[in-house]
């Protein structure tokens, strides 16, 4: 095993995740890891805690070789549009051989599972479940454990959830790399209490929303660099708030018409109706996602759908970035060891490298209308403006730039 990639989001970056990283040192001593990372919003449509330059270089200082930027159209989708996109971009770089993951259940039994989900018996009954008004995730869990026979909360977990489709992604994009399973060490997901020396991302982040977070214990399950970044970030109220996005969503939703909004990613069968009835009367964020959501549209959809409707990410979109997958690879953060893949990724990949977003997209560029833009234009130009709009969720919204500006970080 030379090189072993990891996709992940290190909302921010803990002890969970440099326990993973020495786990697969400790399996393979030679290899490189290269972490494909969400940038500036995570997979539920919220703004990371820390910006991207942070946290990848935290990465680095805990045991990762090279940090690229997973791109927004695919970071913040469902879990099988997660995974695809990423199990694509690893595939790309031509340099991997393993794809490493948690999990929350035994590797063996999920990767059965997996096999499973395209048989035509399991995929009849997920749509079967999903015309009875069920979610997509729940209509999945529901199939599988009828076919399976395992634990329907099995299937519920988010680790076991995303670990199934990096499975499914590797088996039919990229056979050539090897699903890695890794057991989840320390606190379960959802776990909102911290545990040393392993807590949730969750937790940390619910920690870091009190008036007066325990240093102490903070500093048991946070490596150094992030609870440095971390605790200068709150101390300067510089933590992001999502709750910022509330009016520009009201504006947004009282000013599209109805063509338009039905036209937005992943709103249909009315749901359009379900927002504006919902924005009328909302008075924060909260509200807003508890009053539009359903049975069939959790509350995670709802936030990520919002984040759709704010960078005006149509269907037509989406599936034109779908059917020609991740069109770069973006840099935020190397050491060394990471510089000599990175050399090695020009030679075998088959995707530019982007240092720098100005030797493909400039400012002006924004501006002109998709058509006049090129794929990978486009795919670029929803990265800037996730970047744009999460310092709006910022106190100080001084840097809305920093794409433009910002290189990638040299830990060498």
């Amino acid at each position: 095993m030379n090189t072993v990639g990891i996709i992940a989001e290190y909302n921010p970056f803990h002890n969970g995740h440099i326990h993973q990283i020495e786990t697969i040192r400790a399996r393979y001593p030679q290899a490189r890891i290269i972490v494909l990372m969400s940038g500036s919003f995570t997979q539920r449509g919220c703004p990371a805690i820390l910006d991207k330059w942070q946290r990848a270089s935290h990465a680095v200082l805990g045991g990762a070789s090279l940090v690229l930027e997973l791109p927004a159209v695919f970071a913040v989708r469902s879990a099988q549009d997660f995974a695809r996109g990423g199990v694509q971009l690893l595939s790309r770089l031509g340099v991997a051989d393993g794809l490493a993951f948690g999990t929350e259940s035994d590797g063996s039994l999920l990767a059965q599972a997996a096999q499973c989900i395209d048989s035509p018996d399991v995929q009849e009954a997920l749509h079967r479940q999903i015309r009875q008004g069920k979610s997509y995730a729940a209509a999945l869990s529901h199939a599988l454990t009828e076919k399976t026979g395992l634990e329907e909360a099995c299937f519920k977990k988010p680790n076991n959830i995303l670990a199934l489709e990096y499975i499914r992604s590797l088996k039919h994009l990229a056979a050539h790399i090897r699903p890695l399973p890794c057991k989840r060490s320390g606190a379960a997901y959802h776990d909102n209490e911290l545990h040393a020396p392993c807590s949730s991302a969750g937790a940390i982040r619910r920690e870091f929303s009190q008036p007066a977070p325990r240093e102490a214990l903070l500093s048991s399950v946070l490596p150094p660099a992030s609870l440095n970044a971390l605790l200068k970030a709150w101390k300067n109220h510089a933590l992001p708030q999502a709750s910022l996005l509330f009016r520009p969503l009201l504006t947004c939703l009282s000013t599209l018409d109805a063509k338009a909004l039905e036209g937005i990613y992943n709103i249909n069968e009315g749901l359009e109706n379900r927002l504006w009835k919902a924005a009328a009367h909302s008075r924060n964020l909260d509200e807003l996602i508890s009053e539009s959501k359903s049975r069939r549209y959790p509350a995670s959809r709802i936030q990520r759908l919002l984040i759709y409707v704010l960078l005006h990410l149509r269907r037509q979109d989406i599936r034109s970035f779908d059917a020609c997958g991740p069109l770069y690879a973006r840099i935020l953060a190397f050491n060394s060891e990471g510089r000599s893949l990175l050399h090695e990724i020009k030679e075998k990949g088959t995707l530019p490298l982007v240092s720098k977003t100005s030797g493909f997209l400039h400012s002006a560029d924004m501006k002109r209308p998709l058509q006049e833009r090129s794929p990978l234009q486009n795919m670029l130009a929803c990265d800037i403006r996730a970047t744009e709009l999460r310092s709006i969720c910022l106190s100080d919204i001084a840097g809305r730039s920093d794409d433009f500006l910002r290189s990638p970080l040299c830990l060498c």
